[in-house]
């Protein structure tokens, strides 16, 4: 699983995080009940405090994209209803982050639009 942090994003860094795993979740990327890293490593690996990570995956609890038991870990939950609210929820945020770096940037709209269609076709195809 790759995620990144980007220190200079307007963007909180457990809410990269979030958005990152959702949005993985969602697409296909991390299949139904693949285990995520402790929030210990995935902490360590992006050079973020423990608190940031557990931050962001109990967003991810509560919104319903993963489950966690207990010491055996946090794992990716089966869709449901409630986890496509907040997938569209996360999308909304995360269009509004882009637009909002965008606009830092002094980029064209129409450009990044087209860098942003780029990135997703360049990504694996999701699963039915």
């Amino acid at each position: 699983m790759i995620v990144r942090v980007e220190p200079s994003s307007p963007v909180p860094p457990y809410e990269q995080i979030r958005m990152q795993i959702a949005t993985m979740a969602a697409s296909g990327v991390l299949d139904v009940g693949a285990r995520l890293p402790t929030i210990r490593q995935l902490a360590k690996d992006l050079g973020v405090a423990g608190g940031t990570v557990a931050r962001a995956y109990r967003e991810l609890e509560a919104e319903r994209v993963i489950v966690t038991r207990g010491r055996h870990g946090s794992f990716v939950a089966e869709p449901n209803a409630t986890a496509r609210d907040g997938s569209i929820s996360a999308l909304r945020e995360a269009a509004n982050a882009f637009a909002v770096r965008v606009h830092q940037l002094g980029a064209d709209p129409q450009g990044a639009l087209e860098l942003a269609g780029q990135a997703l076709r360049a990504l694996p195809a999701s699963r039915p």
